[in-house]
């Protein structure tokens, strides 16, 4: 038997006990770490030296691939240290950290996308509107109130979830610490405030989805009213992306935490924790990429500079 106070680590769930799988995952993991660091950090990079794209969508985008980089930089590198060096040990401080800036980065995500829905909804249904109603200001202040959101959330559930006497060891069946994995180590009647917090999140979700439903319901109206056929073209190339985005955010995070019992296990838990923590900010670049062409002449015009910079810097630093 054992309480929270008497706790100083936690151990992770590794992927494999076999060495050699051991050193698969940590190089899997740092080509998917390497490629969305990389992704996200050429479209902060490009948005913020473009003066083209200083716009409400890609304010957003900046501020949604800021997210994603802590996003996944709360997970991955823990999993690949402990892969390379055969642990699985994660301290309590560590711990309470990664559990705070999961939720601070998932919440945050979760509601500059439904922001980001808003805006796509004001741009092709209410065009005329666009300026007044997503002003600067209004850009900032949206903004803001995701990543304050994620705090609060952050805040409160991780001084609830660490106040909960532990009374079943300190092992955790997930890779990284989780709420959910936490609370299954506490007693079965401790973690009732904890849960009222979980349900209030998840209602405060359902409306964020239900809004992002019916944004894109009007959407899509005001679109095929569109009569010609490269305007709409042009607006499912700026809808669709975000779309995907949020369809592959939400699935994979409504299947990791509503999935019945009956087909939960330890490995298909994994790979789901996978599909919903590491998968998404690396491939958010990609897809926002793939169809905004602006996005990809801006992103040319980027690296055309960088190479030009960087073939005259020998040259100049050889003839003086």
């Amino acid at each position: 038997m054992s309480n929270s106070s008497s706790i100083t680590q936690f151990l992770l769930l590794a992927f494999t006990d076999t060495r050699e799988l051991q050193g698969l995952h940590f190089w899997l993991f740092l080509g998917i770490y390497l490629a969305a660091l990389l992704g996200n950090g050429l479209i902060i990079t490009t948005i913020a030296c473009d003066q083209h794209l200083h716009t409400p969508m890609y304010f957003f985008l900046l501020n949604l691939a800021l997210l994603d980089l802590g996003f996944i930089s709360t997970t991955v590198p823990k999993s690949m240290a402990n892969s390379l060096w055969n642990t699985r040990n994660i301290s309590y401080t560590g711990c309470a950290a990664q559990v705070s800036l999961f939720v601070f980065f998932i919440s945050a995500e979760y509601f500059l996308l439904t922001v980001m829905s808003y805006d796509r909804y004001v741009a092709i249904c209410k065009p005329l509107h666009y300026g007044t109603l997503l002003g600067s200001r209004a850009c900032v202040h949206m903004a803001a109130a995701s990543w304050a959101t994620g705090f609060l959330g952050a805040l409160l559930h991780t001084a609830n979830t660490f106040s909960l006497p532990l009374c079943k060891g300190n092992a955790l069946d997930q890779f990284f610490c989780e709420i959910p994995q936490i609370l299954k180590l506490s007693y079965s009647d401790a973690y009732l405030r904890e849960l009222g917090l979980v349900i209030l999140a998840a209602s405060v979700f359902f409306v964020c989805f239900v809004f992002i439903v019916l944004s894109y319901v009007e959407i899509l109206k005001a679109v095929l009213k569109i009569p010609s056929e490269q305007g709409r073209h042009k607006s499912f190339s700026t809808c669709l992306p975000h779309l995907a985005v949020v369809f592959l955010f939400v699935s994979t995070t409504m299947f990791a935490y509503l999935k019945p019992p009956s087909i939960s296990s330890p490995s298909l838990d994994l790979l789901v924790s996978v599909l919903y923590s590491v998968v998404p900010p690396a491939v958010n670049p990609l897809i926002y990429s793939m169809r905004n062409q602006e996005l990809k002449d801006a992103l040319r015009k980027l690296m055309a500079g960088f190479f030009s910079k960087s073939l005259r810097f020998p040259s100049s630093a050889y003839h003086s």
